[in-house]
């Protein structure tokens, strides 16, 4: 049983593991994150249950880049657990697993690496060559395996899903979505629990090369993460307390930091709700969020597929957002008229707050001090994005350089409006304060 004052904190290991930090503690490392408005998707589903208890663009095609990973390592699982596929078994490294760009282990044309120490590269270093050598191994081909992984992805329901490389490696035909990613999360650990433990590896030990997880991942036990220039930074991610079990799936962020932070604000407030729903409280983590209640089951319906070597994935709706015009945002590598993700059609929270109104107030709400510029527009940014009805008649703005130090804040306000706002914020465990400017 949780204590009602007490916050969650994530720091797991290899088993789940019940950890609590008091609110203070973690108020005053206060999660932010950033995204690109056309990027940004995000999901939290009850591991056990499937309830999903939080969803943003879930639906809408994003680039997965190594959270493709997880896909990869599901069929040497399935390998394996079917005597296919042995973990002592030795893989010779082709010319083509042995190009892959970083990260990447780096060995040359020729080596034999086992397949326990691939998996272990992949999970701990996200090794390009190893994910495509493993998918050699257990496909003959990686266009084959590739194959072989969206014939797998239809029959687990992921029905904006298409792969070409067990990599991850960008390519505009390979797609996904946050659901379908929390999806295959769940499958992964239902499916084949006897090998989860590998994604709980903090660090692999190569021939004295040392390999460790940095970031969210490095306290919690699993799943992935995932960057490219057009996906932004993603990340699957899972942790337990108290016999529950979360996943989250981001996808967008702006940076690695911003994103684990994020993906971490998640998790707590989604076993804040599970913690406050044994009190008989209904609250939602899309109330937490102060954003609309999730919508659309967890699983859908099988997508209609040809024969196993040409796939038709389903055109869901979300699908429409796919366009021949090019990604404005990022250059991705693309072939001619190939798909690629068009921008988002929503329009930019934070520009419309700012444009909405003129400041009017002489008050001055003051939400965090960072050492770093990025930091504190990152702040504004999510606070107008999720507490838009109580900011929007103050411009946000980053002071000067203060001592080392950059403060964000919403000006113009008056003072019934200040107070207001900071009400809200601190409700939510947000730093606020009310500063007059006369």
């Amino acid at each position: 049983m949780f204590e009602p004052a007490r916050r969650i904190v994530l720091t797991l290991a290899l088993s789940a593991v019940t950890i609590g930090m008091t609110m203070s503690n973690v108020a005053s490392a206060q999660p932010r994150y950033a995204t690109s408005e056309s990027k940004y998707a995000a999901i939290v589903v009850d591991a056990k249950s499937g309830e999903v208890l939080y969803s943003k663009n879930a639906d809408s095609s994003r680039y997965p880049a190594s959270i493709t990973k997880i896909m990869t390592l599901y069929l040497a699982f399935d390998a394996l657990s079917t005597g296919r596929l042995k973990a002592t078994d030795l893989i010779t490294v082709s010319s083509h697993a042995a190009s892959m760009a970083p990260s990447h282990l780096g060995l040359r044309p020729g080596s034999t690496i086992s397949v326990d120490d691939a998996i272990r590269a992949i999970t701990v270093h996200s090794a390009n060559d190893m994910a495509v050598a493993l998918a050699e191994k257990v496909g003959g081909s990686e266009g084959r395996f590739a194959t072989l992984m969206t014939l797998r992805a239809q029959a687990l329901g992921m029905t904006g899903t298409h792969y070409v490389n067990a990599s991850g490696l960008p390519d505009a035909r390979q797609i996904t979505t946050a659901r379908d990613i929390a999806t295959l999360s769940r499958a992964v650990m239902r499916d084949y629990p006897q090998y989860y433990s590998y994604f709980s590896l903090h660090e692999f030990n190569y021939h004295g090369q040392q390999m460790v997880k940095h970031g969210l991942l490095g306290k919690l036990d699993g799943l992935k993460t995932g960057f490219t220039n057009a996906s932004g930074f993603n990340l699957a991610a899972t942790a337990a307390i108290n016999n529950n079990r979360l996943i989250a799936v981001m996808m967008g962020g702006n940076t690695a930091v911003a994103r684990d932070r994020h993906v971490e604000t998640l998790l707590n407030d989604g076993f804040e709700v599970l913690r406050r729903r044994q009190t008989g409280d209904r609250v939602t983590l899309a109330e937490l969020m102060n954003e609309p209640d999730p919508v659309g089951p967890m699983g859908n319906a099988l997508v209609e597929q040809g024969s196993n070597e040409q796939l038709i994935p389903r055109t869901a709706p979300a699908m429409q957002e796919l366009a021949a015009k090019p990604n404005t945002d990022e250059a991705a590598p693309r072939a001619p008229g190939k798909m690629v993700l068009a921008k988002a059609d929503h329009r930019n929270v934070a520009e419309h707050a700012r444009a909405k109104k003129p400041a009017h107030g002489d008050f001055v709400i003051q939400v965090g001090t960072f050492r770093k510029k990025s930091e504190a527009r990152d702040e504004l940014s999510q606070i107008t994005h999720r507490f838009a009805d109580r900011v929007d008649d103050g411009k946000s703005e980053v002071s000067d350089k203060d001592h080392g130090r950059y403060h964000a804040r919403f000006v113009g306000l008056t003072e019934s409006e200040a107070k207001d706002a900071c009400k809200t914020l601190t409700s939510h465990r947000r730093i606020c304060k009310v500063i007059s400017a006369s």
